[in-house]
């Protein structure tokens, strides 16, 4: 599970901070076939925390997904990452 709180510097409404967070959220969803979500930080206009979360049998595949999922969100969007946590577990 990846949990990352983020700003966008250039949102002047709600509409526009959808605009990115959606586009982000789908980048996760298509590339690497992550479940994500916004969890938090609805309510501000220029912050705000999604989460993804990836089944696999292999620890070390799951958390190099989520590192090359979050090196995309760092890359290719106009964002400045505030937080970033990746979580793992085995059973």
């Amino acid at each position: 599970m990846i949990q990352i709180i983020f700003e966008i510097p250039d949102s002047g409404n709600i509409k526009d901070k959808r605009r990115v967070i959606k586009s982000i959220m789908a980048k996760m969803m298509k590339r690497f076939h992550l479940s994500a979500a916004e969890i938090d930080l609805q309510d501000s206009l220029s912050f705000c925390q999604i989460g993804g979360a990836i089944v696999s049998n292999s620890r070390v595949f799951g958390e190099s997904v989520l590192q090359k999922a979050f090196a995309m969100i760092e890359k290719e969007n106009p964002v400045r990452i505030q937080d970033m946590k990746i979580h793992s577990e085995e059973f």
